[in-house]
């Protein structure tokens, strides 16, 4: 009998310690990924060497889209990048040092955009992208802070009419994905955003979306709501992880070895070397995004407008009017070259004439960015209980709910109603 019950209290013990997660990151998507697993009744650690929200989570440009399903690389993309890159003003910049190390994450990038690859890393954007809005919202209510997701259409606004053209290949693989939207003159684009500058004469209207009033905020509540619910937080830099016995990991940490059950790693664009030294290599690259917040700008904008000429994104949040959208590379360890943001001033007065532009916060942050435009989430092959939750590009905000939705039936060993295949890590060997 007594032998019965030391056999009982041990297996209870194991199904107990199995349901330990350890998120290495407090951005959003680990967030999500923690109120997600707390559902499922896990008990969740999350560790990071800031606080949780902070870095790219706080900083983009606060699109909640069901339908982004267009990656970075498209075809013909090739034709740009040389005016881009050497243009200040240009959605990308690539410090002259860092070319060489670049070139071949670049190619890959390249190659990412053929023809043939479209469908389907369309298909894979949607398929995390489609139930977001209503998964911030559910994730919201009942934290007083639901107004932060408000409804929204999104505006790509063009100087030429024939931009807003829906037989371009962009619009077209929109079409094939049931996107509500259609195309709007200037004077439909001026009761829409009358703050617009006159030189835009016309649109394209993405309907039903969400936009964010305070990205940053939105990450804090959750994260309130995620230790509210039992989740614990630790404030470490994590140095290195090791497989120990039985599954469980090792992490060394500036103050000293943690231990892990279970382990996800959604460190945004740290991700990459934790996985180093278990000989796990991605082409997984640091994108520096800027944003420019003008405090008192005089102006309003009622949706998120993307300027397609310069491939920049303007929307009104609590703090004043937020210009996002460049993208420069050079490295994890380079130091931010706030000019990048300064840049926006110049830009946004040529899109909103009338905003104040001289009352300005500058931001900038890193986000991990794989060629394909698509995350690593699911199982780490040869390492149980390590899984990954990594990788979104400038898309983190927007796909970080289902994300975490997804990453949590990973790690019950539940069916997850998605193809995970496209997020492997290995579709890069």
């Amino acid at each position: 009998m007594i032998s019965y019950l030391l056999t009982s209290l041990k297996q209870s013990k194991n199904v107990h310690m199995a349901k330990k997660v350890t998120i290495i990151g407090s951005g959003i998507v680990g967030i999500c990924s923690a109120l997600s697993l707390l559902e499922k009744g896990f008990e969740v650690e999350m560790i990071d060497r800031n606080p949780p929200a902070e870095g790219a989570s706080s900083g983009n440009a606060g699109v909640i889209s069901p339908w982004t399903c267009i990656p970075q690389s498209m075809p013909g993309i090739w034709k740009n990048v040389p005016k881009w890159i050497v243009d200040p003003k240009g959605p990308i910049s690539i410090r002259p040092g860092y070319l060489l190390k670049f070139m071949p994450w670049a190619l890959k990038f390249l190659r990412s955009g053929n023809v043939d690859r479209l469908q389907a890393i369309g298909d894979a954007m949607s398929a995390l992208n489609r139930p977001n809005v209503d998964l911030y919202r559910c994730h919201l209510n009942g934290t007083g802070s639901e107004h932060l997701v408000s409804d929204s259409v999104y505006v790509h606004a063009y100087k030429k009419p024939a931009g807003a053209n829906l037989s371009h290949l962009g619009w077209r693989l929109r079409q094939e994905r049931d996107v509500p939207m259609e195309v709007v003159n200037a004077g439909e684009l001026q009761e829409i955003e009358p703050a617009i500058s006159k030189d835009y004469k016309a649109a394209v209207i993405i309907k039903d979306q969400a936009r964010a009033l305070d990205p940053g905020a939105i990450g804090k509540v959750l994260a309130e709501k995620a230790m509210s619910l039992g989740a614990t937080f630790r404030q470490v830099t994590i140095n290195k992880i090791t497989p120990g016995d039985n599954g469980s990991w090792t992490l060394d940490t500036d103050q000293g070895e943690l231990k892990a059950e279970k382990l996800i790693i959604a460190a945004g664009a740290w991700s990459a070397r934790l996985l180093e030294s278990l000989g796990v290599k991605v082409p997984l690259e640091a994108e520096r995004g800027y944003h420019l917040v003008f405090q008192n700008p005089g102006v309003t904008v009622n949706n998120s407008i993307m300027d397609t000429e310069g491939k920049f994104v303007v929307s009104s949040m609590l703090a004043g009017v937020r210009c996002a959208g460049t993208a420069e590379f050079a490295g994890l360890d380079a130091e931010a070259d706030y000019r990048r943001a300064h840049v926006f001033k110049r830009m946004v007065k040529r899109l909103l004439p009338d905003i104040n532009i001289d009352d300005t916060k500058e931001w900038s942050g890193i986000r991990p960015s794989f060629p394909d435009s698509l995350p690593c989430i699911g199982n780490v092959p040869g390492y149980e209980n390590l899984f990954t939750a990594f990788g979104h590009s400038h898309y983190g905000f927007g796909m970080a709910p289902n994300t975490g939705r997804v990453v949590a039936g990973v790690v019950s060993g539940e069916p997850v109603n998605i193809d995970l295949a496209p997020y492997s890590i290995t579709r890069f060997q």
